[in-house]
């Protein structure tokens, strides 16, 4: 390439090129393929999504604040969690929208759900930032709706380890293994991110209240990709922050993308190759291009899902087998889906 009278940026373009060079040469044919994408400065603004409006078939039993929703992809499952007075705490539907049941045990104002299932196990975690005999905790169920084990002092807020406290706890992740990781602090005491074994000990605890490397203004959401990061939606901060699994080291974080509002939920796409994040006080669900392996760079915007004013969606979750889209609207009391075009 010629750059006529410009050869210090020719000098500046080549060695840029010859570093993505090196770095392609170090990755398999998909990985070249995603940095390529993920380096790009001409990313292409694209539909990827749109809306299911048959789904659910019957909208009417959304009766509550729809805070949040899980998606048990083994099953064809949709778990809702929604608050509210003399209402079905948690409301179950078939992957095609059909109402199937509905319970209420031991919940008082749920706000994160996670369905983990395997081919002989199924659970329902579930987060209850209440200040009555029932919050402060995080709950495991049976997809029917019976208690199986309560993590937390149930109606005591607290930061203790031994016995494990909590204080308002934003959400759960549980791996296929059932290692789990917790945030703690949806406008409480603590501002801190959990790693237990399967045996609810701590392997790892980051975070504390602040604005620094680490710290935390209520981490709302969390994640775990598969090349062992670990991403957090850092609401109040208005960034996404990245730990690795193993050690809880800090790797790096993204702000540049929630100028105009922090997230508040965080997942990834089938593929991996997109984080779907909420942005409540915006009502906007954004996509992000998720980094290559070893890299975490700076957040890209791939496509936005602009919904209506006050719709404010809270909380989102993703079926890795069809890679539809499920987001929990507390303004619009109400849990739509949608459908990648591709």
């Amino acid at each position: 390439m010629k750059l006529r009278g410009r050869p210090g940026l020719a000098v500046a373009m080549g060695s840029a090129v010859a570093a993505l060079l090196v770095f392609y040469c170090a990755l398999s044919g998909s990985q070249v393929l995603r940095a390529i994408a993920f380096y790009s400065p001409w990313r292409i603004e694209q539909q990827l999504y749109k809306l299911d409006v048959g789904w659910p078939k019957r909208p009417e039993y959304f009766t509550g604040q729809t805070f949040c929703v899980a998606v048990d992809p083994l099953h064809d499952l949709v778990y809702v969690a929604q608050r509210g007075a003399n209402v079905p705490k948690v409301l179950v539907f078939s992957d095609e929208g059909y109402f199937l049941h509905a319970w209420n045990s031991t919940l008082e104002m749920p706000h994160g759900i996670f369905a983990v299932s395997t081919p002989t196990d199924t659970s329902i975690w579930i987060t209850d930032v209440g200040t009555g005999e029932y919050g402060h905790t995080v709950k495991q169920y049976s997809p029917s709706g019976k208690l199986i084990q309560v993590l937390g002092t149930q109606g005591k807020a607290g930061s203790g380890l031994n016995p494990l406290q909590f204080d308002q706890p934003a959400e759960i992740f549980v791996e296929q293994t059932g290692e789990i990781y917790i945030v703690d602090g949806d406008g409480g005491m603590n501002n801190r991110l959990f790693k237990l074994s399967t045996d609810f000990k701590e392997i790892w605890l980051r975070g504390e209240n602040g604005t620094g490397v680490g710290q935390f203004k209520i981490p709302h959401s969390v994640t775990v990709d598969s090349v062992g990061r670990v991403w957090v939606a850092d609401r109040g901060n208005k960034r996404i922050q990245v730990f690795d699994k193993v050690t809880g080291e800090w790797l790096g974080s993204w702000s540049s993308c929630f100028v105009e509002d922090g997230p508040s939920s965080v997942r990834l796409t089938t593929n991996e190759e997109y984080l779907i994040v909420a942005q409540l006080s915006i009502n906007r669900v954004t996509v992000l291009a998720a980094p290559p392996i070893g890299s975490i760079g700076e957040c890209h915007v791939v496509n936005t899902i602009q919904l209506a004013d006050e719709v404010k969606p809270h909380l989102v979750d993703v079926n890795v087998k069809t890679g539809a889209i499920y987001v929990a609207e507390i303004g619009a009391q109400q849990v739509q889906k949608y459908v990648p075009l591709n």
